[in-house]
């Protein structure tokens, strides 16, 4: 049985795409590597990527480009600090050349070595990036076909054909559906937490998965308060102003008025995933969640959480992230989290689904509670396509996140008034979502080829 860690979906990065940013540097890392342990390094005189499909219809507006080649100058999207990456692609423009190793320079022109002109998809998936090495003669030494399948997630072309389960590793409780890890849960007579918790421990000591989870949660804050002190506008034509600071001082002014309007506390939701988009779209540090596209709906359910409700639990922000993984891990095995893949129902809609369950949880829900919150989560935004403008992640990506931390809260007030007995099951739901991800044009795949993408006319 193949195992993801929660780790996997909350991994830490930079804007503003899991899939086309953080994916592609991770690949070129990857290819880099490669090439670095090749006998034949002291041979390659060019080194090209090819983007396919969706990286190169909205490589521009997600920094893909910028992304392979951060990548092949040894960067990480979870070490590199964001405010480098100007300097670093003008100096390479500059003097157009790539250090590959110690001793070994090549010629290096940006707008040739990486192409962003092949619209049509590789056979796997629509993210994919043919890497080459050539000699003096144009002749490939090194290639591999690397594929970015959404929240950050590679695999070679080899590995997409023959996946391999994990070696070796036995984990107390391996589980593949929703209804396995709610009957694991209600057998174990604990919260769904604890199966998760006990599944990550297995390869690092439980203080250490406690001790990353605060890390996780430490960069998300951080990342609501850089979004909420930030002025100007969102890079890209459109010149999107960001809202967030003004948002939050409206807020503030209105002080006391506000508790006349019982939805006032929705106001500070909204604001909290804005400020996280705003942020991601501006290419800053982010936690993946389960992609960055939707970095901002389980930051701003869990803020709500911690500022405005209480919780049963000693421990309910680890408790929450745990529950939240526990479900994106489902999605992961079962269907998609690439919106180029199956949608925004692959992205916000996922990550609503996890947020739901998490905050059920968090107020003290039951497993089957929990897994009724989920399901409603994601029945609401079956169908949600992926069209940025621009390829951008701003419109309609950023109110898109606020909109759907609003229906988490919603999905887990309905779960949490019911038994958990409920009619359409998480399984379903999640097959359902693939079903439709799969029947669903390529040109609201993100693509920016169809729906506001090309109905709003970008000046």
């Amino acid at each position: 049985m193949n195992h993801y860690s929660v780790f996997e979906l909350f991994n830490i990065g930079i804007g503003p795409s899991s899939s086309h940013t953080v994916g592609p540097m991770r690949a070129a890392n990857r290819f880099l590597s490669r090439i670095q342990k090749s006998p034949s390094l002291g041979q390659i005189s060019r080194v090209l990527c090819q983007c396919f499909g969706s990286l190169s219809a909205t490589g521009h507006g997600h920094g893909t480009d910028t992304a392979i080649i951060m990548g092949l100058l040894g960067e990480l999207p979870e070490d590199i600090d964001p405010k480098t990456i100007p300097g670093r692609i003008a100096e390479l423009d500059r003097t157009r050349e790539l250090t590959l190793a110690p001793g070994k320079t090549i010629e290096f022109i940006h707008s040739r070595d990486v192409d962003l002109s092949n619209f049509t998809p590789l056979p796997l998936h629509p993210n994919g990036m043919h890497f080459l090495a050539l000699d003096a003669e144009e002749k490939p030494v090194e290639e591999m076909v690397i594929y970015s399948t959404g929240g950050g997630f590679i695999s070679t072309e080899e590995e997409l054909r023959n996946p391999k389960d994990t070696p070796d590793i036995t984990y107390p409780f391996p589980y593949s559906s929703a209804d396995e890890l709610v009957r694991m849960a209600h057998d174990s007579g604990g919260p769904i937490s604890d199966i998760v918790l006990a599944n990550e421990s297995v390869c690092k000591s439980e203080k250490q998965v406690r001790k990353q989870l605060r890390h996780i949660w430490h960069t998300m804050q951080q990342c609501i308060k850089n979004g909420l002190t930030a002025n100007g506008t969102l890079p890209g034509p459109l010149h999107v102003p960001r809202r967030a600071r003004a948002l939050r001082k409206t807020l503030l002014i209105r002080g006391e008025a506000q508790l006349q309007d019982p939805l006032s506390i929705l106001d500070w939701v909204n604001l909290y995933a804005i400020a996280v988009n705003e942020e991601n779209a501006a290419g800053g540090r982010v936690v993946t969640a389960p992609t960055n596209g939707a970095s901002g709906i389980i930051p701003a359910v869990l803020n709500y959480a911690t500022k405005f409700c209480s919780s049963p639990y000693d421990d309910p922000v680890e408790r929450f992230l745990l529950t939240a993984g526990g479900i994106a891990i489902l999605y992961k095995k079962n269907a998609s989290i690439s919106g180029a893949d199956v949608g925004c129902q692959g992205e916000v809609g996922v990550a609503c689904s996890m947020a739901a369950a998490a905050l059920t949880e968090y107020l003290g829900g039951s497993p089957e509670q929990v897994e009724n919150a989920a399901e409603i989560g994601i029945e609401h935004n079956l169908g949600l396509t992926c069209d940025p403008i621009g390829g951008l992640v701003q419109i309609p990506c950023i109110e898109r996140n606020a909109i759907a931390s609003v229906k988490a809260l919603n999905a887990a007030r309905i779960a949490l008034r019911g038994s958990g007995d409920h009619f359409v099951h998480l399984d379903k739901a999640i097959r359902t979502m693939l079903d439709t991800g799969r029947d669903m044009q390529s040109k609201y795949k993100e693509t920016a080829q169809g729906g506001l993408a090309v109905n709003v006319v970008n000046c």
